[in-house]
């Protein structure tokens, strides 16, 4: 996981401007080693755990809601400016093309359409995925499909059960 560097910077860099007795909550007073604000008073204001608002400043949590961004902009008091450059610091940052390839339309090889067309004058016969999508059907499973609710695209992951469902008189699946 990447860290980002520049959002826990600037994080850091708000939390040491605000002085506790101004940050609106009483606090335990104590020797301080920083200027500011400690992460679990941040945190505290903000109404997320000391160890979220940690790993946030550390750049170690790549997806953050923009709820807990608003909370965080309002106990660190930051102005509009600041806030939209929270925002921006937040966003996780792409690292390019995507590793995943883009998805692809479902092919069915030519074989398998011979097959089907071969079926066609003994059954009707239709080539589902695992989701149960219809990928491929022989004309006569098209035809006999007069009076079911199966349309030339049907519904993803309902093939089976649009398939073997008659439609009633209203045009309504019962």
């Amino acid at each position: 996981m990447e860290q980002n560097c520049e959002l826990g910077d600037f994080l850091r860099s708000r939390r040491a401007r605000l002085r506790p007795e101004g940050a609106g909550a009483a606090f335990s007073g104590g020797v301080r080693r920083v200027p500011g604000l400690r992460r679990e008073e941040v945190a505290h204001l903000a109404g997320v755990s000391t160890d979220y608002y940690a790993r946030l400043e550390q750049g170690r949590h790549p997806h953050v809601s923009e709820t807990v961004l608003e909370a965080v902009a309002r106990a660190l008091r930051l102005d509009d400016t600041e806030r939209c450059y929270l925002f921006e610091l937040a966003q996780p940052k792409s690292p390019g093309p995507s590793r995943r390839p883009a998805a692809r339309a479902p092919r069915v090889r030519p074989a398998v359409h011979q097959m089907l067309d071969a079926l066609d004058s003994v059954s009707p016969a239709l080539v589902l995925n695992h989701r149960t999508d219809i990928l491929a059907g022989n004309r006569s499973r098209w035809a006999s499909s007069a009076g079911h609710s199966l349309g030339p695209r049907p519904t993803r992951g309902r093939g089976t059960r649009t398939a073997l469902r008659p439609v009633s008189a209203g045009g309504h699946c019962s």
